[in-house]
Formats: structure tokens, C-alpha cells, sequence
């Protein structure tokens, strides 16, 4: 499975790294605040789940899961959700908990979602970032580590549901994604 992989794009320890600095900074913003974390799945439970453990304050979970790839590598535009947060949200403060932000759209789609339910506030924590995919402009309160234009894997991270195990994140060699578009 690892002669499917180009090369390692963002080690494990500078993952480590950002997702401590990331931590730091929430619990210093929601010091002595209600805190949800809610995991965008599927991607975004491995990086929930590194995230929380290192957050000093107390916080809730819960998780939501869209979709919008399907099998594609590339957005359809269309967000489906798949499964709904099962907490009421009401004046509470929500931190969207997301594995990478590319077009931007999903994000969007689930903030304008959830502003509906009457958050008391909202804000974005991305592990990863491509901002060159932007097709939004979308506030990231909590942005973690910039990558390029690549086809990524690991960390969460798939395609077709596979390598998500990985600890690094890893580009995909194009042979492997392309030979099923």
C-alpha cells in the first residue's frame, strides 16, 4: 500500500506541533466557556481526537458527517448531510473540528447550518489548509498547517476510504486516484 504514496508532505511531528500551538490557543479563548467540539466525520476524528487530549479546559464532543466528494477526488458542489449533530446547540460556543479546508464550501454549508440552531458563538479548527482552492471567503479562526494544491492522504485523510491510518500526511501518487476518474 505504501508504493501507492509519492512522498510524505507534513510529518507527524509538525502535526504534533500545530495541533499542541492549536490547543493552547482554544483553551486560552475558552477559558472557563462551554466548549462543543463538533468533528466533522470522517476525516476529522483522527485530529478531534488529538485535539481534545491536548485542550485544558472541559469540553463536550459530537460529530456530524457530509458529504461532497462521493467517490470523486474533486467537489460536486452539493453538500449531503449524512449524520446530524444529536446535541441541541443553543447558546452554546461550537468549534468546528475539520481535517482540511480545500473549496471552502462544505464549511460554509455547516456554518450557515448550524448558525440557524442559535450558537452562542461558531468558529473553524483545521488541521490543514489549502487557501489557493478557496471558492468562499470563510473565516478560519483556528487554521493549522498550509499545503499546496496536492492530492493528499493519511491523518484522517482518504481516498476511497483508505489510508486514513496513516500518521503523516501523504501525497497520493496520481497514477493511483487517476486511473479511476
Amino acid at each position: 500500500m505504501h508504493n501507492d504514496l509519492e512522498k510524505v508532505l507534513v510529518t507527524r511531528e509538525k502535526i504534533e506541533a500545530k495541533t499542541i500551538e492549536l490547543a493552547a490557543q482554544i483553551s486560552k479563548d475558552y477559558k472557563g466557556k462551554n466548549l462543543l467540539l463538533v468533528g466533522v466525520l470522517k476525516g476529522g476524528f483522527v485530529f478531534l481526537s488529538d485535539l481534545m487530549r491536548k485542550i485544558d479546559n472541559q469540553c463536550e464532543v459530537d460529530f456530524i458527517m457530509v458529504s461532497s466528494y462521493g467517490n470523486s477526488t474533486k467537489t460536486s458542489g452539493v453538500v449531503k448531510i449524512i449524520k446530524d449533530i444529536d446535541t441541541d446547540i443553543s447558546g452554546k460556543n461550537i468549534l468546528l473540528v475539520e481535517d482540511l479546508i480545500d473549496t471552502g464550501l462544505t464549511l460554509k454549508h455547516l456554518l450557515e447550518l448550524l448558525k440557524t440552531r442559535n450558537p452562542k458563538s461558531i468558529e473553524i479548527c483545521a488541521i490543514l489548509d489549502k487557501p489557493s482552492r478557496r471558492l468562499v471567503n470563510l473565516e478560519v479562526a483556528y487554521s493549522g498547517i498550509e499545503i499546496p494544491d496536492e492530492y493528499v492522504v493519511g491523518y484522517g485523510l482518504d481516498y476511497q476510504n483508505k489510508y486514513r491510518h496513516l500518521p503523516d500526511v501523504c501525497t497520493l501518487k496520481p497514477e493511483i486516484y487517476k486511473k479511476r476518474l
